[in-house]
Order: C-alpha cells, then sequence, then structure tokens
C-alpha cells in the first residue's frame, strides 16, 4: 500500500469520493446529507488517496483549512472490502502528520449519527465528542470530534537528534 497526496479532482479522489456518497446516501436515505458546505478543489488544502499493491484507490482523506492553526478531516473513506485493514489509521496518521507539519494545533471533523463504526474509530484514534461547531452546530445527526496535535519542529528536531 502507499498513500500520496493528489489533486481533489484526480480520478482516484473523485471515484473514492462517489463512492462514499453512494454509501451515505444509503445510509441517511437522502441524496444529499452534507450539513456543511462541501469540500471543493478551491477549499481542500491537500488531500491523499491509499492505493493497493495494484494500484487501485482504496482509502481517502483530506484536510480543509479552519483558520492558521486548525483544520478539518474531510471526506475520510475506505472502501468496504479494505476496511480492517488498517488503512483507515494509516490515511487519518498521514492527515495528522501534514497537519502538524502545517503548524495546525487541532483538527476538528464531523460524522453522522448514523455512521457508528466511524465514530469507534475516531474515539479509538484519540479524538474526543466536543459541541458541534460551524455550519454543524444545530445539525442534530451530526456528532464533532477534536484532537490536538503536536506540533512538528524540524530545525528542533534535528537539534535532539539522539535526545531522550
Amino acid at each position: 500500500m502507499r498513500i500520496e497526496a493528489v489533486p481533489f479532482d484526480s480520478p482516484a479522489s473523485a471515484e473514492l469520493r462517489q463512492a462514499q456518497r453512494d454509501e451515505l446516501e444509503i445510509r441517511y436515505e437522502t441524496p444529499d446529507s452534507e450539513p456543511g458546505p462541501a469540500p471543493t478543489a478551491a477549499d481542500v488544502t491537500v488531500f491523499y488517496v491509499a492505493f493497493d499493491d495494484d494500484g487501485e484507490p482504496i482509502a481517502c482523506g483530506g484536510l480543509r483549512a479552519l483558520d492558521a492553526t486548525h483544520g478539518e478531516v474531510k471526506r475520510m473513506y475506505v472502501r468496504p472490502g479494505n476496511r480492517g485493514s488498517g488503512v483507515s489509521s494509516a490515511v487519518l496518521a498521514t492527515l495528522e502528520q501534514d497537519a502538524s507539519g502545517r503548524g495546525w494545533t487541532r483538527l476538528l471533523l464531523e460524522t453522522g449519527d448514523r455512521q457508528p463504526d466511524a465514530i469507534r474509530f475516531y474515539t479509538r484514534e484519540g479524538y474526543s465528542p466536543i459541541p458541534n461547531f460551524g455550519h454543524y452546530v444545530g445539525v442534530e445527526a451530526s456528532r464533532c470530534f477534536e484532537k490536538i496535535l503536536v506540533v512538528s519542529d524540524p530545525a528542533a528536531d534535528a537539534l535532539c537528534e539522539g535526545c531522550e
């Protein structure tokens, strides 16, 4: 498996995002269950796709800046046949590392009440429930989470090579 940054509107990204929308349409029994503005190529800071050993796109996730030090996780998705393989944790770790490298100190996300698997995943990965934020305030079906990040400082890391 490899994870790489790709354009938000690349074919692999579009394929996975459509698969996610299709799955959510079934879960929420509506073609558009998104409570906030949908992410676009213009407002997604970075988007990652995980590819299997055959080069097939199997998972994705992106970041959207909320301000200079906070970001939002957007469009996390893993194809059903690849769930339980660790790819979701790998994509999320990549997003967190990217966010930290940008100097972001906090990641927020929203998922829905009909996605208990996502809620379990984010909780297991260290995300804590928070009151709904931004466009999700007042949306009964939304469940929001946050994680405080450790900001990476390459200069400090270089000074402390071998430190314990």
